[in-house]
């Protein structure tokens, strides 16, 4: 695995290094050597900080946890994104088996083709739930600026929000973000 480690508001040390790809290396067993893992360290008033997100062949796998010691939240980040192939291997399989994720040729994030029998292998402590939409909405898509379309969601009271973008004229989402700052999602082609 590849770490693409970065810090913000601090110095990252080499024993943090070292301890992000000693626990990160766990889940090598799931990946090729080549796979892109990204971590991001920060650290926001007493609050640590730790985002991994590891890209692969169209699936993103993400974690963020925070906590008032870094080693901790590594600690946590990892016991996240273990939990997250636990509870999804049975829909990672099918994805696989149905040739939506194709196996060992994508660079930066392909899938072992071992990676079948280390799903097999992890426990069923967590029962996977099935995908359920219990309620469907349309409505109108009008187009906006960014400062609109957050305007709107806080008059709402929604955390994210749907719009067409004015000046691109593509649909896009705006949400509110843990840290109380907003995020903007735009379509890659």
């Amino acid at each position: 695995m590849n770490f693409i480690i970065s810090g913000k508001n601090f110095e990252i040390t080499e024993a943090l290094r070292n301890r992000v790809e000693k626990k990160l290396g766990k889940l090598d067993k799931f990946f090729d050597p080549d796979t892109d893992v990204y971590v991001r360290m920060s650290v926001e008033k007493n609050r640590h900080i730790v985002e991994v997100t590891i890209p692969f062949n169209g699936v993103v796998l993400r974690a963020e946890e925070s906590s008032d010691d870094m080693y901790s939240s590594i600690d946590s980040v990892i016991d996240v994104l273990e939990g997250q192939i636990r509870r999804n291997k049975t829909r990672l399989k099918k994805k696989m088996y149905d040739g939506s994720i194709k196996t060992g040729s994508v660079k930066g994030g392909a899938i072992r083709a071992e990676y079948l029998e280390q799903l097999e292998n992890l426990g069923d402590d967590e029962e996977e739930r099935e995908f359920k939409v219990v309620k469907t909405k349309k409505f109108p898509i009008k187009p906006m600026t960014v400062d609109e379309a957050i305007l709107q969601m806080n008059l709402l009271g929604h955390e994210f929000f749907v719009f067409s973008n004015a000046e691109t004229e593509e649909v896009n989402v705006v949400y509110k973000r843990r840290d109380g700052n907003y995020g903007l999602i735009e379509p890659e082609y």
